[in-house]
């Protein structure tokens, strides 16, 4: 009985270790989310967690505050890779590791690429203005403000295209054309 109790403990303890090791490589990518390593820490602890975990145990686990741990997990669920749910009788808020990279990889690069074709769309339409008034003053200008102004209707139809695609991926049709 010693003897499996031993192998017992051996086995879990290089499951840890491959856990261990699988989470720090998965971690060290994060930043290609935009989330830094110790929130990548945090997914991989809730991913091979197979509970649900409050912020204290987040905390005990990882070794870092439990404010750390608030901010990581707002981070994961606005990411859609952790979610927040509910038991019967327990007051503490519980998360749980979402399983869906696909989903979350959508909604971590729609956001970020929505904002920046926003933000490239309002700084377009202000430089064609611009450019339109200094157009009228400068006619000597025409042909170079005419080539700028080619420019900017080019990124506004890469920003429309841009629009077109995210709402492909967010719409799932992306995979019926590359299967996961």
């Amino acid at each position: 009985m010693e003897k499996a109790n031993e192998h017992s403990n051996g086995v879990d303890q290089q499951l840890q270790e491959i856990r261990e090791q699988f989470i720090h490589e998965l971690s060290t990518n994060f930043h290609l989310y935009g989330i830094n390593e110790s929130v990548g820490r945090l997914y991989g602890t809730l991913l091979f967690e197979n509970d649900t975990l409050t912020l204290d145990e987040m905390s005990r686990r990882l070794g870092m505050s439990k404010t750390s741990m608030s901010t990581g997990i707002r981070q994961l669920v606005d990411a859609n890779m952790a979610r927040k749910v509910w038991k019967k009788g327990v007051r503490k808020d519980l998360y749980i590791g979402e399983e869906d990279w696909y989903a979350s990889f959508i909604a971590i690069f729609s956001k970020k690429w929505r904002q920046g074709i926003e933000n490239n769309k309002k700084a377009s339409v202000q430089m064609e203005k611009r450019l339109l008034a200094l157009q009228k003053e400068t006619p000597e200008q025409a042909e170079v403000i005419a080539s700028d102004l080619k420019k900017i209707a080019h990124a506004k139809a890469y920003y429309d295209w841009l629009d077109r695609f995210i709402d492909f991926l967010e719409s799932g049709e992306i995979f019926e054309h590359l299967e996961k």
